[in-house]
């Protein structure tokens, strides 16, 4: 099961959350928001992660 970790405004910072997490070793997955077609920059998107990395996740956000 995936959750929402991070929300973005546009395809490139959700593209830049995802590099994030994937750096740290969590895989992550882009959706978007509104239900577009995945590609559209100005929409919102969703940075997902797996349910049991999501701990990590708080932890390295909390550093930022």
């Amino acid at each position: 099961m995936w959750v929402e970790a991070k929300k973005a405004n546009s395809l490139m910072v959700a593209e830049m959350w995802q590099e994030l997490f994937e750096g740290e070793g969590v895989p992550a997955r882009i959706l978007p928001a509104s239900g577009v077609p995945i590609g559209q920059e100005f929409t919102g998107y969703s940075v997902m992660v797996p349910k049991d990395k999501e701990h990590v996740i708080r932890d390295v956000l909390r550093k930022l």
